[in-house]
């Protein structure tokens, strides 16, 4: 959700603007970004260590996290999802740290279901369904960042109005040091499908979705309730992040390290600077039960390791980044392997508020150009050619 510029994005935007600033804000910011170029180039130099020695230090942070939540009178647990944070657990477990596991488990995949269980983690119930977030709070697709954009131009308030104009148009405020053609304005493509709600203000000629779009659905589905749990058991999380997955997680990993101790927010992450390649060898070294989702965890000819099925798994009603995916997507295996999921997704999950008819993902994918029809081809049956020639 974005009510106003993050500092990262004002950053973005002076970096682009430079000439508009004093020359102490010059400096400042010069600063500023030596200190993140220097972070980067820390951080990457511990993501090349040898597998060993992030090994080794992955257990100097969760040991020195246990103590300072001990120290500061608080208590600790894993947050568990896939294989990544599935991995986390046995890991601490292995090394002596015996804590509370928690997951909003219903939103796994069901083989990922049955390995919660057999680890004894404890099932917390999400805040809405899925369906509920869809019809309520809007489809997840793009990118986190994209649909937080398109959300607040779905629901135009006066609180919001400088970050929408920035948006539709990329000119900034104060806060945005008063930048043009700045990167907080949606891209072309997305502002000729959703930039249409204030047509009439701007002149313009937008579309304007038939449906909401949100980056709210992990806050109800996840994170609020396992933040309540938290709240409730004076605890603080073992998260399996990696920094190389990418995007915002990067950012704060980076930028904070695996231990971060703020004011508000208390979370390790030990497996912060380890590949994809560190946490599956890790996987194979503790025997860690992989969820059939992903197959079997093999190895390459040339070394390389990876899982038979599924390399990453989420939500099966996420859609961001799909429009990124080659065919088979993500809801073309779905598919294969659910067909009556499937076809729920696509075509019943959500009800239009003006018309009372049924709709889902197929709405969302045909608009955004994404092709899910027609992948498995299927061949028609005599008694389908039949009904066709009725």
């Amino acid at each position: 959700m974005i009510e106003q510029l993050s500092f990262f994005e004002s950053e973005e935007i002076a970096e682009e603007e430079t000439h508009e600033r004093s020359e102490e804000e010059q400096k400042e910011f010069e600063e500023w970004r030596e200190k993140k170029k220097e972070a980067k180039a820390r951080f990457t130099a511990m993501q090349n260590l040898p597998y060993e020695v992030k090994v080794r230090r992955a257990e100097q942070r969760a040991i020195e996290f246990i103590e300072q939540m001990d120290a500061r009178g608080c208590n600790a647990h894993v947050s568990v999802g896939g294989l990544d944070s599935i991995t986390l657990l046995i890991f601490l477990r292995h090394i002596g740290i015996d804590v509370p596991a928690i997951s909003v488990s219903a939103v796994e995949d069901k083989s990922i279901q049955r390995i919660h269980q057999i680890l004894g983690v404890e099932t917390v119930k999400s805040y809405k369904t899925k369906v509920e977030v869809l019809n309520e709070v809007g489809f997840p697709v793009i990118s986190k960042k994209i649909a937080g954009r398109i959300d607040l131009l779905q629901h135009p308030s006066p609180d919001n109005q400088t970050v929408r104009h920035a948006i539709l148009t990329g000119e900034c405020g104060a806060q945005g040091h008063f930048a043009k053609n700045s990167r907080m304005q949606l891209p072309k493509k997305w502002l000729e499908l959703f930039g249409g709600v204030e047509n009439e203000k701007y002149g313009t000629n937008y579309k304007a979705a038939p449906f909401l779009i949100s980056n709210k659905c992990c806050y109800f589905l996840k994170e609020k309730p396992c933040d309540d749990w938290a709240k409730e058991h004076n605890s603080w999380p073992f998260l399996g992040m990696m920094a190389s997955e990418g995007g915002q997680r990067e950012e704060a990993l980076v930028d904070h390290g695996c231990n971060y101790y703020g004011k508000t927010v208390m979370r390790s992450a030990p497996f912060a600077p380890f590949l994809r390649q560190d946490i599956l060898q890790l996987a194979l070294d503790l025997d860690v039960p992989v969820p059939e989702i992903y197959g079997e965890i093999k190895r390459k000819t040339d070394g390389t390791l990876y899982t038979t099925k599924a390399q990453r798994t989420g939500c099966s009603m996420c859609g961001f980044g799909i429009h990124m995916e080659e065919r088979p997507h993500r809801f073309d295996r779905l598919r294969e392997q659910n067909p009556k999921e499937w076809e729920f997704w696509m075509y019943k999950c959500c009800t239009d508020k003006r018309t009372g008819q049924k709709f889902g993902w197929g709405r969302v994918l045909d608009y955004i150009g994404v092709k899910w029809e027609d992948y498995p081809s299927v061949q028609l049956s005599l008694f389908d050619l039949q009904e066709v020639e009725q």
